[in-house]
C-alpha cells in the first residue's frame, strides 16, 4: 500500500476553518507509526497546468493567482495555486501507482471534489481526482469508474465526468446537504442520496449498490474520492458510520480486483487518522484493526 503526501500541504491555514492542517499532519504521524514495510511512501510533485486544464477552464486556473476569497467557504491563501497543483499531482501519482500494481492513497490537502470546470468552491481549488482520471484516460486507460463516498455530493467531479466516454461516476452522499446537488442520477453519473442519520445497514447497502454498478461497468481503473465525514463523530455530517465501515469499504474495493487509488476529500473529526487507518487496512488486506476509541466530541477543535 502506497501513501502519497507532502509535508508542505500543511503550510496554509485559516483560523477557525474546518480544513485544518492537523487533518493531514496527524494522519501522517499515525500512519508513519505502522510497522516497517507495511506502507510505502511517495512524495507528491506538482501537476502541470496542462494536466489541470483537461478538467478546468483557463479562466479558473488564472483565478487561483488572485488574492481574493473564492466563496465564503473557500478562502484565498498565499501560493494556493501551488498547493492545489500539488494535491492534483499527488492524485496523479497515486493513479500511476495503482496502474503499476500498488493500491495507493493520496493524503494531501486541499481536497478537490467540489471544484467544477469553471469554479473553485467548498474548500476545493482544483478537482484532484478528476485531473488524475483524465490523465489516465489520456494515457490509454479505456474505462475508469469513480466512487465518491464523501458525505457531501461530489458536484464538481460529476460535472467533469458527465457524458464523458469511458467514465462512470457513483456518489453515495447525504441529501439534503451541501452543495445541494446529487438528488438524482443522470446518464453515466449515478447518485445514491441518503437522508440524515440513515441507519448504518441502509447506508452500507447504498455503498454495495454503487460497488455493484462499478463491478458491472468492468473498469480498467477505479478512482475513489475518500471522504470520512459520514462518520458518526464528524462535525459536518449527520450520518452514523463507524470506523469498521471504512475497513469494510476498503475490503470491498479490493475484492473487485481492479487497480484502484484513493484521494482524501472530507473528514473533520479528530478521529480521522484512525478512520484512514481502518480504510487502508481494508484496501491492503491487513487484519481487522482494533476497535476505534469512542468518537471525539464533534464540537472539539483539531488544532490549527
Amino acid at each position: 500500500m502506497i501513501v502519497v503526501t507532502h509535508e508542505s500541504c500543511c503550510d496554509y491555514r485559516t483560523p477557525g476553518h474546518p480544513d485544518k492542517p492537523a487533518r493531514v499532519r496527524r494522519a501522517i504521524t499515525r500512519l508513519r507509526a505502522e510497522p516497517e514495510g507495511s506502507l510505502g511512501w511517495e512524495t507528491a510533485s506538482l501537476a502541470s497546468v496542462a494536466q489541470a486544464a483537461r478538467a478546468h477552464q483557463a479562466s479558473m486556473l488564472a483565478r487561483l493567482e488572485e488574492p481574493a476569497p473564492f466563496d465564503p467557504d473557500t478562502p484565498s491563501h498565499p501560493d494556493i495555486q501551488r498547493h492545489a497543483l500539488q494535491a492534483a499531482g499527488g492524485a496523479i501519482l497515486a493513479m500511476r501507482c495503482a496502474l503499476a500494481g500498488q493500491p495507493a492513497f493520496s493524503l494531501l490537502r486541499p481536497p478537490g471534489h467540489h471544484a467544477t470546470p469553471e469554479r473553485s468552491m467548498g474548500f476545493c481549488y482544483l478537482n484532484n481526482l478528476a485531473i488524475a482520471v483524465l490523465e489516465a484516460l489520456a494515457s490509454s486507460v479505456a474505462k475508469v469508474a469513480v466512487l465518491d463516498f464523501d458525505v457531501h455530493h461530489g458536484n464538481g467531479t460529476e460535472e467533469i465526468m458527465f457524458e464523458r466516454p469511458g467514465c462512470l461516476f457513483c456518489s453515495v452522499h447525504e441529501f439534503p446537504g451541501y452543495p445541494g446537488t446529487g438528488c438524482q442520477s443522470r446518464g453515466n453519473c449515478l447518485n445514491f442520496p441518503q437522508a440524515h442519520r440513515t441507519p448504518r445497514a441502509t447506508y452500507r447497502r447504498a455503498l454495495e449498490d454503487a460497488l455493484d454498478r462499478i463491478a458491472e461497468f468492468d473498469p480498467a481503473l477505479i478512482a475513489v474520492s475518500a471522504g470520512f465525514d459520514a462518520y458518526r463523530g464528524d462535525p459536518l455530517g449527520h450520518q452514523l458510520l463507524e470506523a469498521e465501515d471504512f475497513f469494510w469499504l476498503g475490503s470491498s474495493l479490493r475484492q473487485i480486483r481492479r487497480p484502484f487509488f484513493s484521494s482524501l476529500e472530507g473528514g473533520y473529526s479528530a478521529d480521522l487518522p484512525d478512520l484512514i487507518r481502518h480504510y487502508l487496512a481494508g484496501c491492503a488486506g491487513w487484519p481487522v484493526p482494533r476497535e476505534a476509541d469512542p468518537p471525539s466530541d464533534p464540537r472539539s477543535e483539531m488544532g490549527t
